[in-house]
């Protein structure tokens, strides 16, 4: 099992035959499944030719008709990003991966209340992507620090995901799947909906959940692992070990009337029985400990 992604899902990349596209695309397929997962691109004016074997459409409705597409990751420029995600609603894609940064907060307001009442999840934008390890990556996740395992693993920051991945590997806790969903103030998933998503997989025994300061979104998060959540959680808040004053990278990151600090946020998930550590070397360790 996993969540959200995994070997039955047919993947459509929008913007392939830009650079980070075509790099991109080309290490998804090299992992695990991904020659099997791929199954187009979307370029408008490009239709018709192909890309590692890929066929390239100009919409996302004609590449969802000749595929049965029901996933698409985005490396579009930010100016066009918003829009490249209101096509994927609009040709009814379930899942849609926005990798892109720096896409202006007045678009994505825009396509959010676009999205509403739509069977489509986002994930992103401004984020690393997702992977089930040794089944299928979608994303600039590196591939190779994974394993397969029990951990689902939930974060804001793009590195800090890499770091906590990499600590689990190395103390043999392997993956179930692991979400990167971005640090911008506009977005789609929250930690609350992807925890929810794992607390329903039975492969995933524990979670790791890697926040920033700004915002109520692991506050919020905290008082649903406390009353419904049974399976232990380990966390980090990036910016809770930073000097006093200073704020994190991503936009998303910002303390406003006072609410949103690193320590708001380690006593809501202390007092919800989460493992916290103000240590990010020892995130792996704090996770395995709470698995007891």
């Amino acid at each position: 099992m996993a969540i959200l992604i995994d070997e039955s899902s047919r993947i459509i990349t929008q913007g392939i035959t830009g650079k980070t596209g075509q790099f991109h695309t080309r290490n998804c397929l090299a992992y695990a499944h991904g020659r099997a997962v791929f199954v187009a691109g979307v370029t408008p004016g490009k239709g018709g030719q192909v890309f590692e074997g890929i066929p390239i459409f100009d919409t996302v409705a004609q590449a969802r008709a000749e595929t049965g597409a029901n996933v698409s990751v985005i490396y579009v420029p930010p100016a066009f990003a918003a829009a490249a995600i209101d096509e994927a609603v609009e040709a009814a894609i379930e899942t849609i991966i926005c990798i892109t940064e720096g896409v202006p907060v007045k678009d994505m307001i825009l396509s959010r209340q676009r999205m509403k009442g739509s069977g489509s999840v986002l994930i992103g934008p401004n984020c690393p992507g997702i992977i089930t390890p040794d089944v299928v990556k979608i994303g600039i996740m590196p591939g190779y620090i994974h394993q397969q395992g029990p951990i689902g693993v939930v974060s804001r920051s793009g590195t800090l995901t890499y770091e906590i991945v990499d600590q689990l590997s190395k103390l043999g806790l392997g993956q179930s799947t692991c979400v990167g969903i971005g640090g911008d103030p506009v977005g789609g998933l929250k930690h609350l909906e992807v925890m929810k998503l794992f607390n329903n997989d039975p492969q995933t025994e524990g979670v790791v959940l890697c926040g920033e300061i700004g915002g109520m979104d692991e506050e919020t998060c905290a008082d649903w692992i406390g009353q419904h959540l049974k399976k232990p959680v380990a966390a980090f808040i990036a910016g809770s070990t930073a000097p006093a004053g200073k704020r994190m990278g991503h936009a998303g990151a910002i303390i406003a009337g006072g609410k949103g600090t690193a320590e708001d946020k380690i006593r809501a998930l202390e007092a919800a029985g989460v493992a916290v550590t103000r240590n990010p070397a020892r995130i792996g360790e704090a996770m395995r400990a709470a698995l007891g």
